[in-house]
């Protein structure tokens, strides 16, 4: 490809929504070096290809959260609410997209999509070995206080014993 996109780049570009990790419309024909128009007028054309799970239009509030999350709108003026292709619509747009760069920027972005999904196990596994280790030392705090108190207990002075007043006989 002549201009070399990294999967680092391909990745900032996922986003979750619904649950579900999508590319926006305008985020893929960007790397497809094609128009948002065309990019979309080919996924209609071939709308069996796409179900609603592969790609779907967002709603208004999902934009405006979208719009909140990033300063600057990468979606200008559009008149129209933007799609999303998951990572099954994204593999579907190589059918429908026939060319080389298309080819290439597919590959890139399955890369990136097993990347991530590689990231988030890594991070799961590392949250559930996190909460093993905190319920294995939960109580360890209240133990070494009362060792503490104790050693304290064994570093204080004795106490002198208290003279008795009286007659010996």
């Amino acid at each position: 490809m002549s201009n070399q996109i990294s999967i680092e780049i391909v990745a900032t570009k996922i986003l979750e929504i619904r649950k579900r990790k999508v590319m926006l419309d305008a985020d893929l024909a960007q790397l497809y070096g094609v128009t948002t128009k065309r990019l979309n007028e080919q996924a209609r054309r071939n709308k069996k290809r796409f179900p609603a799970d592969f790609m779907y239009q967002l709603t208004r509030e999902e934009v405006a959260i979208l719009r909140s999350q990033f300063a600057t709108s990468s979606w200008g003026g559009k008149r129209y609410l933007p799609y999303v292709f998951t990572q099954e619509g994204i593999a579907m747009l190589s059918s429908v997209l026939n060319s080389e760069r298309a080819i290439q920027v597919n590959i890139l972005i399955m890369r990136a999509f097993v990347k991530l999904r590689e990231l988030l196990l890594n991070h799961k596994e590392l949250t559930i070995k996190l909460e093993e280790l905190e319920k294995k030392y939960e109580n360890h705090d209240k133990k070494i206080q009362k060792i503490f108190e104790a050693i304290r207990q064994l570093m204080a002075p004795p106490e002198e014993p208290k003279r008795r007043i009286g007659f010996h006989t």
